[in-house]
């Protein structure tokens, strides 16, 4: 479905509109749209500077992330193409470093629809198509491409040939898509692997490993090939060259150390870029990937709450982040009361969200999601309930979900509070407080 894109430019909204209108009315996962599309603009997937490929249920952006820091602290120019956007649609494409601006998106997505207008391609399929364009057309040295959907058959999977791909951790999301199980997962997160390139994947239980090891590359998993441990305030990864060590990440959370490591692994696992160890460590603290347990700075929806409140967003939506974000939480506020707002698209699930954090929570607000299909927070505060939260209400939006908890939480102790359920709810609250990711 289209990602509810919105630009101040008139020139790109004149676009967005039109790729809104465009896209089919339903997702349909395949490849055979988005080559014709690709073929009208002249094959710019051909052309790509070298490339490396993520896919996972979670995890993949981190670890895309590191992957970007790492190449560009070794003097690496870097594209990169990832999704949703959280607040602008220029956030999907990277050129060289920097966000595409205005002036350039705006013809390049009018130049892919007026090409493809009778493909019916949706709007992730021309999003692809025109930031292919965009990375064949600008000098660069590097590409990081995660996976929009799935794998085998998302829009990025047209590359015959990147240097590296990944899966990174894998859980059940999208099940109308990949299927119900998580070997059915697998399966299609697994898809992106191409005859002798390196996969490198994260550990997984011999009945998911042998999934992934049937894709057709050369596998190196955790476990076998690479491994890590976190000792104190390092990491030592580890594989058969040898050993590097790094820092802890910035990126907040338990489970982002073994994002680091994927990352260190596709690195030292490919042989095309040279990237030294100090660009590896120097990657741990530089990385940086708005609405992934980002503590929210000064700003209008910070300034509603007292002075020593942390407020923490996060655009986690299904069981495995769920848990990340649980024992994140443990670990961050542990002697804080949490508070919780909430919102969450219509087709995700609450409970499997909710089922680790739902008994370190003082109290929960749901909200709805602007300009998507949404649980209706009544039904969401009902669902929150049967969890055992023993204070749940609703609200018309973050801002008054906020000056509900200002006037309930008081200053002592000082409270801890987390907005969670959508990376769409998170680019409203950056938008809202003034934090546009760069």
């Amino acid at each position: 479905m289209p990602d509810f894109a919105r630009s101040t430019d008139p020139a790109v909204q004149a676009q967005l509109d039109r790729l809104t209108l465009l896209s089919p009315g339903a997702d349909i996962l395949g490849l055979e749209r988005i080559t014709r599309l690709l073929e009208r603009v002249g094959n710019p997937h051909l052309r790509l500077p070298p490339v490396l490929h993520v896919a996972g249920t979670n995890g993949k952006g981190s670890t895309c992330a590191f992957l970007r820091a790492a190449l560009e602290v070794a003097g690496l120019r870097v594209h990169v193409y990832s999704s949703p956007h959280l607040v602008r649609f220029n956030e999907r494409i990277r050129l060289a470093g920097t966000l595409i601006d205005d002036a350039t998106l705006a013809p390049l997505l009018a130049e892919v629809l007026d090409a493809g207008g009778d493909i019916g391609a949706s709007f992730f399929e021309v999003t692809t198509a025109a930031a292919f364009l965009a990375f064949a057309r600008t000098p660069a040295d590097a590409c990081v491409i995660e996976v929009g959907l799935g794998g085998r058959l998302d829009a990025t999977n047209v590359m015959a040939a990147p240097i590296a791909t990944a899966v990174a951790q894998l859980g059940i999301d999208h099940q109308a898509f990949l299927g119900d199980t998580l070997p059915q997962i697998a399966r299609e997160k697994a898809g992106i692997a191409k005859p002798g390139v390196p996969m490198v994947t994260m550990r997984y239980d011999a009945e998911i490993a042998a999934v992934v090891s049937s894709a057709g590359a050369p596998v190196f998993a955790q476990g076998t090939a690479w491994d890590y441990a976190v000792t104190g305030d390092r990491l030592t990864y580890r594989d058969a060259r040898g050993t590097v060590e790094t820092p802890l990440p910035a990126l907040s959370g338990p489970h982002q150390p073994g994002n680091l490591a994927l990352a260190i692994a596709m690195l030292r696992h490919q042989t095309v870029l040279s990237i030294p160890d100090t660009a590896l460590a120097a990657a741990a603290t530089g990385a940086r990937w708005p609405a992934r347990m980002q503590r929210l700075g000064t700003g209008p929806l910070t300034a509603l709450l007292p002075d020593d409140t942390a407020v923490w967003l996060d655009g986690g939506h299904n069981a495995a982040a769920g848990t990340a974000i649980a024992d994140t939480v443990a670990s961050l506020a542990a002697d804080r009361p949490c508070h919780l707002v909430l919102g969450m698209l219509a087709n995700k699930d609450p409970e499997g969200l909710l089922a680790g954090l739902a008994p370190r929570l003082a109290s929960t607000i749901a909200v709805p999601i602007p300009g998507h299909a949404h649980h209706a927070p009544e039904e969401l505060a009902d669902r929150v309930r049967a969890l055992g939260v023993a204070s749940v209400s609703t609200a018309d939006d973050v801002p008054t979900a906020l000056q509900a908890l200002a006037e309930r939480i008081g200053t002592t102790p000082p409270a801890t509070i987390l907005i969670l359920g959508s990376l769409y709810l998170a680019g409203v609250v950056l938008a809202a407080n003034d934090e546009l990711p760069d």
